[in-house]
């Protein structure tokens, strides 16, 4: 069987939603994953996920839902995101579990919490463990939402991986929902990336600085991203066990085995309407730079990644209130020199780039744009009471909105 053509690009999309796996009652983590799997595959025939897929990935308090093939648009996934969150929550309640939304559990001890994945693939785990340490924030302890975009050829890999490469600095500003950590706000309101950024330090090349720099085609990306970290991690992983495309730890990541840019510093919402919203947000400002609406291509690969990571760790740290005022950077996005909030920018960009009938986006954009990220909402409705009952409290409600389809805030 010939293999289905590549898409061109914004053609179809994939996404990828993490949750947590928890105790209805506590909500400790609850190392269910396998036990939840196996249950799905003896209530329903194999082919009735034929939309989406269920998974896991590393530890057995994660689950990951996605679709299964590149859907052509995104507004009619959120429903079905939902469903699919539904149906979990049902397979989970004799269980005496449920789903946790949100990019880290608010009080989870990894060092003591973590338990990895031991069924198929559980070498691929073992080796990252060994070489890595999964039993740390960084590793055990973050859900994100993956966007996964097509690409047709070089020419189109070379555009698309420019606009990925400046919209991602900025993205924490609009999807943040991870301040707590250890029980207590972090002072990142972004603390999954804060942690991802520096999770595999011991071979620095595997994440880079987690922006990527500049590259043209799939040979210069296999010669200056994928055989360097091929070669660093060799002593480490002599049979190879890691030799992979997705050992690639950085913010974008192309998966040439499917001819895909993914996505992978958007922290997972509150519901899949949130999370969808975002995407549909990312991905209008991406098509609009690689469109050249704003910039040529030329001028988006000549701009430094050292003023990207600037960006970025300012958005991990304050998110929408994070002061841009880089001029180089907001020609780039046809913006006026001056200093902007990214919250601000994110407002403009939206205005000017999202397409007419992306309607359906209009309310979970708004509570973004005018109450904050996920992260700053948290924040607020925490208020200066982090007890653990609060944030028991806090966090239920979170999950109640995940079960009902709704947003978190005022």
């Amino acid at each position: 069987m010939n293999p289905a053509p590549a898409l061109h690009a914004f053609a179809g999309y994939g996404i990828e939603l993490e949750y947590m796996i928890v105790d209805r009652r506590t909500l400790a983590v609850m190392p269910l994953a396998d036990t939840l799997l196996q249950a799905a595959a003896r209530s329903a025939p194999a082919d009735s996920r034929a939309r989406f897929g269920w998974s896991n990935e590393i530890v057995l308090h994660l689950l990951e839902i996605k679709n299964a093939r590149p859907e052509p648009a995104l507004e009619p996934m959120a429903a079905g995101f939902q469903a699919e969150v539904n149906a979990v929550n049902r397979l989970l309640q004799p269980l005496g579990a449920q789903l946790m939304p949100g990019a880290m559990h608010p009080w989870m001890n990894p060092a003591a919490e973590t338990h990895l994945w031991p069924h198929a693939d559980a070498p691929v785990y073992q080796a990252y463990d060994r070489i890595f340490g999964c039993r740390k924030h960084g590793q055990a302890n973050l859900q994100s939402m993956h966007l996964n975009l097509p690409f047709a050829d070089d020419g189109e890999f070379a555009r698309l991986h420019a606009a990925v490469r400046i919209v991602l600095p900025i993205l924490p500003a609009l999807a943040a929902s991870s301040p707590i950590a250890d029980g207590k706000p972090s002072g990142f309101l972004d603390t999954r990336l804060e942690a991802y950024r520096t999770a595999g330090e011991r071979v620095p090349s595997v994440a880079g600085r987690v922006i990527p720099d500049t590259v043209g085609s799939r040979a210069e990306y296999q010669d200056q991203v994928l055989a360097p970290m091929y070669r660093d991690i060799a002593p480490l992983d002599p049979h190879g066990v890691l030799r992979h495309e997705w050992l690639n730890a950085r913010g974008a990541i192309p998966r040439f085995d499917r001819n895909a840019i993914e996505v992978r510093v958007i922290d997972v919402q509150e519901c899949p309407q949130a999370d969808l919203a975002i995407a549909a947000a990312a991905t209008a400002a991406i098509r609009a730079l690689y469109d050249a609406a704003w910039s040529p291509l030329a001028a988006q690969q000549a701009f430094g990644t050292d003023a990207l990571v600037a960006i970025l760790l300012a958005c991990i740290r304050d998110a929408e209130q994070a002061v841009i005022d880089d001029a180089g950077y907001l020609r780039l996005l046809g913006l006026a020199e001056r200093p902007w909030r990214a919250g601000e920018l994110w407002q403009h960009l939206i205005a000017t780039a999202s397409p007419a009938h992306s309607a359906c986006w209009r309310e979970p954009l708004r509570v973004i744009l005018e109450q904050g990220p996920l992260a700053r909402r948290i924040l607020r409705a925490l208020g200066a009471d982090c007890s653990h009952a609060h944030l028991q409290s806090v966090y239920q409600t979170l999950c109640d909105c995940l079960a009902a389809g709704r947003m978190f805030g005022d």
